[in-house]
């Protein structure tokens, strides 16, 4: 089993491959312009991603966010300068995208609207940039992939390059229980959830189903044993170890997306 450290990012994060490349291509394209304001709505690591860069770009940030997401990710937003708009957290991540779409339907000259969940420059950072340093880093072949959906962005754009280097690995999507839910992934078990337009479906070839238990179990498990991962990472590992359950040898290779100083607040070591 081989886990690509994510949280080494400047950010602390996987998002902040995707938000460098929507930022500046946005910046290059026009679309990006020094009078508006960049918003998008975010788990939290987006938020940190989009915090960071874009104040340091010069650009006012808003991040439409869940009630309910871990109190050090909304501090972190908050010391980059970044105003913080929450939604209900029962009505879980689709709420707070709905809601940016709002704001930005009733003032469109004011933002400029990232959309992570539809914007193609997310799945292509991963597709070109963190599944090009995976096929490098592991230097050969391996047989799985276990990754999750939030944006549907890592996994469409890991997915999609994997696939045509090695035509036979198989892609595990991770699926969590839909309350009280894991952190930076969406269950889309419901009709009315709402499915990120960017996220292509037909990469993966299983689904794993995680409870947030289950998460909370490897994410404390790995910590007694020095290795300090997030919710999402501990769902990724637990469904690792379910699928090791079923095979005879292969490598496994997945993504730890951030790490667990962000989830004090959450409760997840307590």
């Amino acid at each position: 089993l081989f886990a690509k450290a994510e949280w080494m990012n400047p950010g602390g994060s996987l998002k902040d491959r995707p938000v460098k490349r929507m930022l500046t291509e946005a910046i290059e394209t026009g679309e990006l312009t020094k009078d508006k304001i960049i918003i998008d709505s975010s788990s939290g690591n987006a938020g940190i991603a989009y915090s960071m860069i874009g104040n340091a770009l010069g650009y006012e940030v808003q991040i439409v966010i869940p009630g309910n997401a871990s109190q050090e990710r909304k501090e972190r937003m908050k010391a980059h300068g970044t105003t913080i708009i929450e939604t209900d957290p029962i009505e879980g991540y689709d709420e707070a995208l709905r809601h940016v779409h709002q704001l930005v339907e009733a003032d469109p000259d004011k933002y400029f609207l990232c959309d992570q969940y539809a914007n193609d420059n997310n799945w292509l950072s991963h597709y070109h940039g963190t599944a090009e340093e995976i096929l490098s880093q592991m230097d050969g072949e391996f047989e799985h992939f276990v990754g999750g959906v939030g944006t549907g962005g890592s996994i469409t754009g890991i997915g999609r390059r994997l696939k045509e280097v090695f035509p036979n690995i198989q892609i595990h999507g991770v699926r969590p229980e839909v309350w009280p839910g894991i952190e930076g992934l969406k269950p889309l078990g419901s009709p009315e959830d709402i499915v990120p337009k960017i996220f292509d479906e037909s990469v993966v070839d299983e689904w794993i189903y995680i409870t947030a238990d289950e998460a909370k179990h490897w994410c404390n498990k790995v910590a007694k044993n020095g290795l300090f991962i997030g919710q999402s990472s501990g769902s990724y590992l637990a469904a690792c170890t379910k699928l090791m359950g079923k095979l005879d040898s292969g490598k496994i290779v997945t993504i730890f997306n951030d790490f667990g100083d962000r989830y004090f607040s959450a409760g997840l070591w307590s």
